[in-house]
C-alpha cells in the first residue's frame, strides 16, 4: 500500500509494481466480512502466497488495526490543533507571530510527509510527527479564519468535512462508488490538473498578478474549491479501497500506518476545501 493525498497518488505508482502486474488476466476473489469486494487483481495485491502465513502467525492488518492508528493520527492532528488555537491567539499584536509558526509547520509537515511517501515501509514517528505540525498549523489557520474572515466557520467546516466523508463512506459501501483503474487513473489525472492550476496561481500572485489566477474570491475561487472538495472525495474513495484489499489480502500489520497516513491527509485536504468554499460564501455574502 503506497501512501496517498490529493499531491501523490498511490495506485499503480512506482511502487506498485506488483500490485500493476496482478492486475491481468482473470480476478481473484476475496471477502471483507462475509462480503465480496471489487478487485482486478490475478494474485494477491500486497503478499502473494504469504497471506495464510501471515493470518496464522497474527500478523496480518486487521480493521481493528486500522481503526486505532487511523484514531491515533487524527487525534494527534485534532490535538496539535487544538493546543495551537488556545496557545498561539492570533490578534493584531502577535499575528505575524502565529502566522510564521503556521506556515512554518506547514513546511514541515510536508517535508514529513513527502519522506513517508517514498518510503518502503511505514514510519509511526514520521507519520505522528506530520499530523502533529499539520495540526499546528490548521490550529492557526481556523483561529485566523474564525477571528478575521468568517466567525463560526470553522464548525461548519468540520460538520462539512463529517458530511463528506460520510457521504463517500456510504456511496463507496453501496458500490454508487466503484473504484477501478480507470477511476484512479481519472483521479490521478485530475489531481495534476489541479496542482498545476495552484502552483500557476502561486506564481502569478508571487509576481505582481494581484489575486492570481482568482482562485482566492469570487465564484471563481468557490468553484475551485468545490472542485477541491470532488477531487478529496475520490482521493478518500481510493483510501477506502486500499483498506478494504489490505485487510481482504491479508496485508502486513504495519500497512495500517499506512492507511492511517492516507485517511488523515486525504481528510485534511477535505476540511481545508471545505473551509476555503465556507469562507468565501460567508465573505461574498
Amino acid at each position: 500500500m503506497r501512501t496517498s493525498n490529493p499531491f501523490l497518488s498511490r495506485w499503480g505508482g512506482a511502487g506498485d509494481t506488483g500490485r500493476t502486474a496482478a492486475r491481468t488476466g482473470r480476478p481473484v476473489s476475496a471477502t471483507v466480512g462475509g462480503r465480496p469486494i471489487d478487485n482486478d487483481y490475478t494474485t494477491n495485491p500486497y503478499s502473494p502466497g504469504a497471506a495464510t502465513s501471515l493470518r496464522t502467525s497474527g500478523n496480518a492488518v486487521t480493521m481493528d488495526d486500522i481503526v486505532v492508528r487511523t484514531a491515533t493520527t487524527l487525534g494527534t492532528v485534532v490535538l496539535a490543533a487544538v493546543l495551537s488555537w488556545l496557545l498561539l491567539p492570533v490578534d493584531e499584536a502577535n499575528v505575524g507571530h502565529s502566522y510564521g509558526l503556521a506556515v512554518g509547520a506547514a513546511l514541515v509537515a510536508f517535508v514529513l510527509a513527502m519522506i513517508q511517501s517514498v518510503r518502503r515501509t511505514p514510519s509511526p514517528a514520521l507519520i505522528l510527527g506530520y499530523a502533529a505540525f499539520e495540526g499546528v498549523f490548521l490550529g492557526v489557520l481556523s483561529s485566523t479564519v474564525s477571528a478575521y474572515i468568517a466567525p463560526g466557520v470553522v464548525v461548519q467546516a468540520v460538520l462539512g468535512t463529517f458530511a463528506v466523508s460520510a457521504g463517500v463512506l456510504i456511496a463507496y459501501r453501496m458500490r454508487w462508488i466503484r473504484v477501478t483503474r480507470r477511476f484512479a487513473g481519472f483521479v490521478g489525472a485530475a489531481a495534476t490538473g489541479f496542482v498545476l492550476l495552484l502552483l500557476a496561481d502561486l506564481l502569478f500572485s508571487a509576481f505582481g498578478a494581484g489575486d492570481g489566477l482568482g482562485f482566492h474570491s469570487g465564484s471563481l475561487g468557490i468553484l475551485f474549491g468545490l472542485a477541491g472538495i470532488v477531487l478529496g472525495a475520490a482521493f478518500l474513495a481510493l483510501d477506502f479501497k486500499q483498506v478494504e484489499d489490505a485487510v481482504a489480502y491479508g496485508a502486513p500489520r504495519e500497512e495500517a500506518w499506512l492507511a492511517a497516513f492516507g485517511l488523515t491527509t486525504t481528510l485534511v485536504w477535505i476540511y481545508l476545501e471545505v473551509l476555503r468554499v465556507l469562507s468565501l460564501f460567508n465573505t461574498d455574502n
